[in-house]
């Protein structure tokens, strides 16, 4: 017997069909944006910052709407303590700072002859700081920190991912809300993705697919990346240079996403196209026996470390590792995901962060066979008041992964 639902469709067809859904996803309203700030600042108290500083990318738009890619040229917020909101930048960029501007604050120019370090130390002593720690956004290039280290100033830069992740781990509802859409979307690709499988057909070929699928539903961009990994190449995590085409009997693993309202879909399934042989079944089956044995352990109050632990058990029980050696799992079991595919918390063993409501991340434990093939099933829960509840329900087996049978009997 066959795999049920993989194959038997086209490309042209299943384009055909895909209905959009974006519209029913709402973007984040500019009142939570002000919250986001009034998180921050009571995270900046609590650890002791005089100022903190986010960084061009997803910081930046997190804490105030604003959207700006980092390059070579220093554009941020200084967020202080009283709620005021400075923006650093260069001064030929005003005009399209004041565009892109979400939460309203103050846009302090440099010349492109002039220190934005020096402009930024400015800043701070003109608003009554003069020393302390200031906690520089995490994801902050180098060459920023050094430059203002060098002005020997007064001031203590520090790592800001405690107020970063610590307001950004935990998702609002709005937040949930767009990420469920985003997954839904992503799901029903992933579906019509083993539709239209055949012996033969490149992964390049589906990639293509995938992307146009995502388009349709209404993501504009596309996939927000894609891997399509055919038999033995499946062993590899993240692909290889050059993906063989499918033959009959290959697993087949796809882990792609996309991205709606600036939040990022990612999901993987692995199935087999043909008949699973005894090898293939084993592994799959326990590859969602060890998925479902990280979700139990994802309870509000334990630490995300627990839930890498619990994969890794349950794994080492059937002979497999121990810890990342093959045949077994070389990576961590999960990630967070949020404005970035890859967030806070990190579901891998020493990561102490307790798990609590509002938290989204991966339950993706893959197990690699070396030179045959590997199982990643990945999907994402989000901590409730009552504990993890899925994104996206789990796969249903090896022989019918999308749960097309029981979708016929109900």
């Amino acid at each position: 017997m066959k795999t049920l639902g993989i194959g038997g469709s086209t490309i042209e067809a299943e384009l055909a069909a895909i209905e959009p859904m974006a519209y029913l996803a709402k973007a984040i309203e500019p009142h939570e944006f002000k919250t986001r700030l009034t998180n921050a600042i009571s995270f900046m108290k609590k650890e002791g910052a005089a100022a903190l500083y986010v960084h061009a990318g997803t910081n930046l738009f997190y804490f105030t709407g604003t959207k700006w890619n980092s390059s070579e040229r220093m554009v941020g917020a200084l967020i202080l303590p009283n709620g005021k909101v400075h923006y650093v930048a260069p001064e030929f960029e005003r005009g399209t700072i004041l565009d892109f501007m979400g939460i309203e604050g103050i846009i302090e120019g440099w010349e492109e002859h002039e220190s934005p370090y020096e402009l930024l130390v400015s800043i701070l002593k003109e608003n009554g700081i003069t020393n302390g720690n200031i906690a520089i956004d995490e994801a902050t290039p180098f060459f920023i920190v050094d430059g203002i280290n060098k002005l020997n100033t007064q001031f203590n830069l520090v790592n800001a991912k405690t107020i970063t992740a610590g307001c950004r781990m935990i998702k609002s509802q709005a937040e949930i809300d767009i990420i469920q859409i985003v997954m839904d979307i992503t799901m029903k690709v992933q579906q019509a993705a083993a539709r239209i499988l055949h012996i033969g057909i490149s992964a390049q070929k589906v990639t293509n697919f995938i992307h146009q699928a995502h388009i349709r539903y209404g993501s504009p961009n596309g996939s927000y990346f894609c891997i399509v990994l055919f038999g033995v190449d499946s062993s590899f995590p993240h692909g290889v240079k050059a993906p063989n085409d499918l033959a009959e009997n290959d697993v087949v693993l796809i882990d792609t996403g996309c991205s709606l309202h600036d939040y990022i879909s990612d999901i993987t399934r692995t199935y087999v196209f043909g008949k699973p042989n005894e090898e293939q079944t084993k592994i799959w089956n326990l590859e969602k026996e060890t998925q479902l044995a990280a979700f139990e352990a994802a309870q509000l109050g334990n630490k995300c470390e627990e839930i890498d632990n619990a994969s890794r058990k349950t794994l080492e029980a059937s002979g497999l590792g121990p810890d990342y050696k093959l045949p077994g799992l070389p990576h961590r079991t999960g990630h967070g995901l949020g404005l970035d595919i890859h967030e806070w918390p990190y579901i891998v063993r020493n990561d102490h962060t307790i798990l609590e409501s509002g938290m989204v991340f991966s339950i993706e434990p893959m197990i690699c066979v070396p030179n045959k093939f590997g199982i990643r099933l990945e999907d994402h829960v989000y901590m409730t008041e009552d504990g993890p509840s899925w994104l996206t329900l789990p796969a249903y087996s090896i022989e019918d992964p999308f749960g097309v049978a029981i979708e016929i009997i109900a």
